[in-house]
């Protein structure tokens, strides 16, 4: 069964630090990819998101952007109903 969350990150990001912390204090199952000096894998995002900034947050395969956007479907209790939906 795939993982509910896939986080695209750098070693070097603050944001993909909190996004993590984030994600292991709510138990959530996420993989994370990390794009260090993997060119194709930067080129990807560009191209799915329209956006050259790490974190990249994707829930059942639909980005919901960055560690800001995923503090917000949190609070909001938005992220629950996200997790509570895979996508078709």
């Amino acid at each position: 069964m795939p993982v509910p969350i896939v986080l695209y990150t750098t070693k070097w990001c603050g944001y993909c630090h909190m996004a993590l912390r984030l994600l292991k204090k709510r138990g959530v199952a996420f993989e994370e990819i990390g794009v260090d000096g993997n060119g194709e894998a930067r080129q990807w995002l560009r191209s799915a998101t329209g956006r050259t900034t790490v974190p990249q947050i994707f829930v059942h395969g639909r980005s919901i952007g960055g560690y800001t956007d995923l503090a917000a479907l949190d609070e909001s209790g938005e992220l629950d109903r996200l997790l509570a939906t895979p996508s078709a």
